[in-house]
């Protein structure tokens, strides 16, 4: 019995108390934004994911992962119970740490600006090109092409018959080729030859007519499309962005430092929502994060979208834990210890080529 009341005191000292037991598995909560997390093969794979693979190494633990489709829904999962933590491109601000803790920086970043690609693939007509099949612009385009084939019929049905007319047959084929090609070139008011119907003639000077105001109507949409992609082209950095039509991310840190740069964006739940509004010519310029716009400008968005000036406002991101969560200590310390192995070096370079990422010192 002496020996029971030695051992069993020596038992309670080395066994963990309940708020120091190591659980077996966390829920993780995250959400896809490219290239810190997305799906890869079914399997989510990106910089955070294989980080926290590594980070739950040194653990010894497993994980669930609860992905969730916005910011604000990711930042309130660990406050409300559906993860213990939550691991994605979060960035550590003073307001957020009121509400939630983080661990160490685990990525360096910054806001940047990414807009439309301007100059290569011959720009003015580029240009052209896209306000002849812009909707503003079909509806003329329309007009014409059915406007030139019905004065070729016109034209066509009036002068078949005549000798001294400039149809070489008065056949419907190629007669009415020719018709249809002198309407046209009449719209550019580059016709050779003149009818010699009366009829003919009549609608000729209608369809001319017609040819004016067509003229000058494209030549005002183009200049004003011109105009409008010149003044897009000016943003080079923050500075520019009063008076532009600007996207963002709802709750982000970018939408906050655009309101106090007295900047109203259109904000949107997801990043991808917001470039796709972008791509449609609906804004000037998105501002998020720089590591994400500079991935999807050189992956999905390459020839169409570049980012433009440096990186402004320096952020770090961090992973998120509810206040007062015993999993920081541990996880600041798996943290440490893989910048210290180099596996942290390792995926950093892997995922963004060496920049970026690292704490400042």
């Amino acid at each position: 019995m002496k020996w029971l009341a030695v051992i069993i005191p020596l038992l309670l000292l080395v066994m963990p108390t309940p708020g120091e037991a190591q659980p077996e598995s966390l829920r993780v909560a995250t959400r896809i934004i490219k290239p810190f997390v997305f799906e890869e093969g079914g399997n989510l794979t990106g910089f955070s994911i294989e980080l926290w693979r590594e980070i739950a190494i040194q653990l010894g633990i497993r994980t669930e992962y609860v992905i969730k489709p916005t910011l604000r829904d990711l930042l309130d999962a660990t406050q409300n119970g559906e993860a213990d933590v939550a691991i994605a491109a979060i960035s550590i601000t003073e307001e957020r740490e009121r509400s939630w803790d983080f661990s160490h920086p685990m990525f360096e970043a910054g806001l940047q600006i990414l807009a439309p690609e301007q100059g290569g693939g011959g720009g003015g007509i580029a240009s052209i090109t896209g306000t002849l099949f812009s909707p503003r612009f079909l509806p003329a385009l329309v007009f014409v092409i059915i406007g030139s084939v019905v004065a070729g019929h016109i034209v066509w049905f009036f002068e078949r018959k005549r000798t001294d007319g400039f149809l070489s047959s008065p056949s419907y084929y190629p007669g009415i080729f020719e018709a249809t090609f002198w309407a046209t070139t009449a719209l550019a008011t580059q016709a050779e030859a003149w009818p010699k119907n009366a009829v003919s003639r009549v609608v000729s000077v209608i369809w001319m007519f017609m040819a004016v105001l067509f003229i000058a109507f494209f030549t005002a949409a183009v200049t004003s499309q011109l105009t409008v992609e010149h003044l897009r082209g000016d943003i080079t950095g923050p500075d520019d962005l009063p008076g532009k039509r600007v996207n963002t991310v709802r709750n982000s840190t970018a939408a906050r430092y655009l309101a106090e740069r007295n900047v109203d964006p259109r904000e949107f739940n997801t990043v991808d929502e917001s470039i796709q509004s972008l791509e449609r010519g609906e804004a000037d310029a998105v501002v998020y994060d720089a590591p994400v716009l500079q991935y999807y400008a050189s992956h999905e968005g390459k020839g169409k979208l570049q980012v433009v000036g440096s990186v402004f406002r320096r952020e770090s991101y961090g992973i998120q834990f509810p206040k007062d969560s015993p999993l920081r200590k541990q996880v600041n310390e798996a943290l440490l210890r893989l910048r210290e192995n180099g596996a942290y070096d390792r995926l950093q370079t892997r995922w963004f080529g060496g920049e970026g990422g690292k704490a400042s010192s």
